[in-house]
Parts: structure tokens; C-alpha cells; sequence
């Protein structure tokens, strides 16, 4: 499961006007570690932000997951609840999680989200939308090469059968 982290970036940017004016501003970005996070914020702004940038903040987000779409100029923060029946006791709890999607308003995130948890196999409520402060998400990228020492030793075993045959 990815764990999501938000950063809030602070730096000076022109307006519209060519006035500069000091910014700060929220990204998502998924991450094993805080300082896997940290080192993705920088990567990240450094090919963004001209100038100097600060790293304001970085904190754990209770989003589980993200919903992308094309066209989409805003994200939007949703809570869905549903309920789950404990194996054990057989009693119900309630379950509350957040995600964030991709719309053009309330009415479309609202759509989206059950267009993207139509296979859900339990019934679920939104009793919350709202625009979310996230202003761009960065997700890890699949082309990023992990250290070996950082692999379950059969995925490097497995790499190294693979370059062996070719």
C-alpha cells in the first residue's frame, strides 16, 4: 500500500501582473519514507521553481488513494464511509477513508468517485467533498532504478536470470 505525503512548499512567484509575491503551496507525493519524500519535493520544485524554494513542510496524509483524470483542474479531497463486519466478534465497524480526484467541480468529483470505486464489494457513502489544497501530485515513477540492497532478494535474483538470457 503507497503512503502519501503532503509538502508544502514556500517560494516567490510573479503574478499575472509581474508583481512577485511569496507563495506556499501543497503538493502530494508517495513515498516509503519521510526523507524519500523529502528528496522527491526537491527533485521535484528544482525542475519547477526558478530561484530559491524551502521546503516548509512534510506530514503523513491520511489519502489512501489518488484518481486522476484528463481535464481535471482541481483536486478535490473525498471521504467515503462504508461498514465492515469484524471476522471475529461479528460486530460492524464503521470505516472512514480519504481520497483525492481529479474534476472540474463537486459534481464531477462526486461522479468520478463512484465511477473509479464502481467494483467496491461493499457499499459506500461521500458524506464529504471539498477542494483539496494539492496543487500537483508526484507519483513514484516505475523507470526509477531501486538499489539492489533495497529488493526482495528473488526480484534481484530474477533481474540478474533475465540479463543472463539476453
Amino acid at each position: 500500500m503507497k503512503t502519501w505525503f503532503t509538502c508544502k512548499v514556500k517560494y516567490q512567484k510573479e503574478d499575472e501582473h509581474g508583481r512577485v509575491k511569496n507563495v506556499n503551496e501543497a503538493y502530494l507525493t508517495d513515498a516509503l519514507s519521510f526523507t524519500e519524500a523529502e528528496a522527491r519535493i526537491y527533485e521535484e520544485m528544482g525542475q519547477r521553481v526558478m530561484g530559491e524554494f524551502q521546503v516548509a513542510s512534510i506530514t503523513k496524509s491520511k489519502i489512501i488513494d489518488v484518481f486522476e483524470y484528463p481535464g481535471g483542474d482541481t483536486f478535490y479531497q473525498v471521504k467515503i464511509t462504508y461498514m465492515l463486519t469484524d471476522g471475529d466478534s461479528g460486530k460492524e465497524k464503521k470505516v472512514t477513508n480519504m481520497m483525492i480526484i481529479h474534476a472540474q467541480n463537486i459534481s464531477e468529483a462526486y461522479d468520478r468517485i463512484h465511477e473509479s470505486l464502481h467494483n467496491m464489494l461493499v457499499t459506500f457513502t461521500v458524506p464529504e467533498i471539498k477542494e483539496s489544497p494539492i496543487l500537483e501530485v508526484f507519483h513514484h515513477s516505475s523507470e526509477e532504478k531501486i538499489p539492489d540492497n533495497l529488493k526482495p532478494l528473488a526480484e534481484v535474483e530474477q533481474e540478474e536470470s533475465e540479463d543472463e538470457t539476453v
